[in-house]
């Protein structure tokens, strides 16, 4: 279920499934990139201002699932407008700032970007663009990130399930909100 904070900017409205933190596992496979399964946590938050914070940490995963090594990260800033035109900012650690465009679908929670302007730092490795999607998918948010360098055509490189993290707060949150329980506790699941 999608909660709406009361102190959300209503211009936000249709970006609150993205509120919260996030985690989960991908893969990432690019050519001249080592192919690795990865760790992700995301985190979408609100200030009560026109735009979502978005910051976002990933790293190398072994075959058991541990971690090995940070992978990367990236910062930014979503807004939405009333033609429901999504736009970001976003800032990765390797160097790249980047301006997206898309939008949010009708009717469902998903958003397409893609680049609209990409600057680089001398130490950054070759990129020239990308797009992505998010989806909320059954509870869950789900992504798929194409990339191109000068070398390679846009393809894929990178793909994430992630699930919301619930906090102590939610959690307690929630169990106030229960009807109260039978004494036996077990009539409650009849």
């Amino acid at each position: 279920m999608i909660e709406i904070p009361s102190d959300l900017n209503p211009d936000l409205v249709p970006l609150a499934f993205l509120l919260g933190t996030w985690e989960g596992a991908g893969v990432s496979d690019f050519p001249g990139a080592e192919k690795c399964n990865f760790g992700q946590s995301v985190t979408f938050s609100h200030d009560g201002r026109d735009f979502i914070e978005y910051h976002s940490y990933s790293w190398v995963l072994d075959n058991d699932g541990n971690k090995v090594r940070p992978l990367e990260s990236e910062s930014g800033y979503w807004r939405i407008d009333k033609d429901r035109k999504v736009e970001v900012v976003m800032v990765r650690d390797q160097g790249i700032v980047e301006i997206w465009y898309g939008e949010l679908a009708d009717q469902k929670p998903q958003i397409d970007l893609a680049t609209d302007a990409v600057a680089r730092t001398a130490a950054s490795g070759a990129y020239s663009g990308g797009k992505r999607l998010y989806g909320y998918v059954k509870s869950d948010l789900m992504w798929v990130g194409e990339k191109a360098t000068p070398e390679v055509p846009l393809r894929p490189y990178m793909s994430a399930h992630l699930k919301k993290v619930v906090t102590p707060e939610e959690v307690a949150e929630m169990a106030r909100n229960l009807p109260d329980m039978p004494d036996d506790g077990i009539a409650f699941f009849r």
